[in-house]
Parts: structure tokens; C-alpha cells; sequence
């Protein structure tokens, strides 16, 4: 659901890297009283692990497309709303400066598409309203598939409105908005199911994580090393070797976009904002669609898709991607930890 800057105008674009900028500001003023040193290297590990899990698309049967996790909810549940919007953000930043992944215009949409539905809508009125402060098995593994599910048919339905408000008449309102939420439905209950596996081993090393996420115990200090190895470990893994068996398939938006325009190659609006922005993306991604060097698509050469894609360049981007990621977010956490500290005498 990472959108490209052909699918907005400058207005709709804007307002929303203002709206979304906003909601960053706010989460920062309210981190600088709430947030607790240990948390902070649980925020960069969890962001570096989400961040490496959204290179490993997976296929959805029938259909052609493939998903990835969107993390938003994975991020709310462990660090709280706030935290995990700021976390997400910083996800989404790296891979659409560094990667390519997503355009600049559109970042303001992707970061509230994919952080403001799972972190303040799925997260407190779904997740922990049905959870509770002490779920069962079975609850936890419920929730977390609905509120996955909600929050990504949620970032979906915005996708589609931000399209419509920005005049795409390739885009037929009915027909985009009738491919878009069914091919999220798949891709967000598979989303629930990976969430709830993090969540359950978490809840199990060190329960009082998700106390913490809801302020229940600020203040006190909780040991995760051991959670931050596994995750840790984790991403390494998801961003270096896993993301070779990606599906080579379109993703759910991809898919959508082809299916309502009938061409792979989507035409949107060209004016001299979006040729600045693409000019600099070019300029700032390192390891643009996360590899050493662009190939043209196997359709266009005729060539059959490998899999797996042993890519040493994926590899690279997966785990330099989950560095820089992680230092970026704690770097914002230590940063708010530090204007949040009482002056000295």
C-alpha cells in the first residue's frame, strides 16, 4: 500500500504530509512526558523487524496479487499508539528515501494510511477492547486477525478516497474501490496471524511489555534484552535470506491499479512538482526497489521469474534498511527522552 505520487494531486498530497506531519508533532509532544528508556530500543528493534518483514511479500491463492505486513498494529500493540505512529513513520520514511519504495508526495498518505488507522482507530477500539488487559490464547490470535483486518481495509478505503479527491479519472471510483477491499481481506487476516505470533512470544517472555504499552507502568523499568535478541535475530533473517522467497506477484494496490486501468504502466498527472520529487527520490535512494541495480520486469524481457531471488543486493538493502531504521528511531527517542529531562540545578 505503498502509493506512488502518479496517484495524487499536489493539493491531496500536501494536505495530507501536513496532516501527517501533525499527528507526528502531537505523538512527540506526548512522548516527551510518557516514554521510558527502555522502551526505546524495543522501538528501533521492533521498527528495524517491521521494516525487513515488509520485504517478504507473500502470494494470496487465486488471485495473482501478494501482501506484505503492514506493522502499524504489530508496533501499537508492543510500544502504544503513539510510540508505534512514530515508529511506522520512520519505517516508511527510510523506504521511501532510501528505497524508492513509495513516492515523496505520497508519503503523507502512505504514513497515515498504514500508521493513523492501525495505531488510533484498530488498535485502541478494536484490539483493546476485545483483549483486554489479560487475553487468553485464543482471544489474542481473534483480535489480532480483526483489528488487522480493520485497520488495513481502513488504509485501503483511504488509498481509494485520496484518488477520488485527487481527481484520477483513470481510477473508476466503483470498480477500484470493488478490487481494493477484497484483496486487502486476505492480505489482512494473514497480517493478524504473523501479529499475533510476535505478540504471543512477547507476552510470554515478558508480559509486562503490554502494560507498559498502555501506561499502565510508567516509570518502571523492564528488562527485553532477551526479546530484543529474538527480534533482532528476526529481522536479520526476514530482511536478509527470507526476503529472497517474496512473491514476485503484484501487491494488493499493484493489482488493483492494473485490474482497474488495464495497463501495468499507470499514468498520472505530470506537472513540476511531481518531476522535482521524482528527480530527488533518484537522488536519495541508495538502493532503489531494494537491490544494487534496477532490471527491466521479467514480462518486458520475456525472461521466466526465479524463485527464489537470491539477490546479494536484497539482502544488503534488508539489512542496511533495518540499521538505519532502528537508528533513526532511537535517535528520535532519545532525542524526546532528552527535552522531556528536568534541568539541572
Amino acid at each position: 500500500m505503498h502509493m506512488a505520487d502518479a496517484l495524487l494531486s499536489p493539493a491531496v498530497g500536501g494536505g495530507m504530509w501536513a496532516l501527517s506531519a501533525g499527528l507526528i508533532g502531537y505523538c512527540s509532544k506526548v512522548l516527551r512526558t510518557t516514554l521510558d528508556d527502555w522502551k526505546i530500543p524495543l522501538m528501533g528493534v521492533v521498527s528495524a523487524f517491521v521494516f525487513a518483514a515488509q520485504m517478504v511479500n507473500f502470494s494470496i491463492p487465486a488471485t495473482g496479487s501478494s501482501g506484505h505486513l503492514g506493522g502499524g498494529l504489530l508496533l501499537a500493540i508492543l510500544l502504544g499508539p503513539h510510540a508505534a505512529f512514530l515508529a511506522i513513520a520512520s519505517v516508511l520514511t527510510v523506504q521511501a528515501f532510501f528505497f524508492a519504495d513509495g513516492g515523496l508526495l505520497a508519503l503523507g498518505c502512505t504514513i497515515f494510511n498504514l500508521g493513523f488507522f492501525p495505531c488510533f482507530v484498530a488498535y485502541p477500539l478494536i484490539y483493546r477492547r476485545i483483549a483486554g488487559s489479560n487475553p487468553t490464547t485464543a482471544r489474542l490470535w481473534t483480535v489480532s486477525i480483526l483489528a488487522a483486518v480493520a485497520g488495513l481495509e481502513l488504509g485501503a478505503l483511504g488509498v481509494v478516497l485520496e484518488t477520488r479527491l485527487s481527481e484520477i479519472s483513470a481510477l473508476p471510483f466503483t470498480t477500484f474501490i470493488a478490487l481494493m477491499l477484497p484483496i486487502h481481506l486476505p492480505i489482512g487476516i494473514i497480517e493478524g496471524i504473523v501479529t499475533a505470533a510476535v505478540v504471543q512470544f512477547v507476552y510470554r517472555a515478558r508480559p509486562e511489555v503490554f502494560d507498559a504499552a498502555t501506561a499502565l507502568s510508567q516509570g518502571r523499568k523492564i528488562a527485553v534484552a532477551p526479546v530484543l535478541v529474538v527480534l533482532a535475530i528476526a529481522a536479520v533473517c526476514s530482511g536478509g535470506v527470507l526476503s529472497w522467497f517474496a512473491s514476485s506477484h503484484p501487491d494488493g494496490l499493484e493489482w488493483a491499479l492494473f485490474h482497474s486501468t488495464g495497463t501495468e504502466e499507470f499514468a498520472g498527472r505530470e506537472d513540476a512538482l511531481h518531476a522535482s520529487l521524482a528527480h530527488v527520490q533518484t537522488k536519495t535512494a541508495i538502493l532503489p526497489d531494494y537491490t544494487f541495480s534496477a532490471s527491466e520486469a521479467p514480462a518486458e524481457t520475456g525472461a521466466k521469474t526465479q524463485w527464489p531471488a537470491v539477490d546479494p543486493g536484497t539482502s544488503v538493502s534488508g539489512i542496511v534498511g533495518g540499521a538505519i531504521t532502528l537508528g533513526i528511531v532511537a535517535l528520535a527517542g532519545l532525542a524526546l527522552r532528552r527535552r522531556a529531562a528536568p534541568a539541572r540545578p
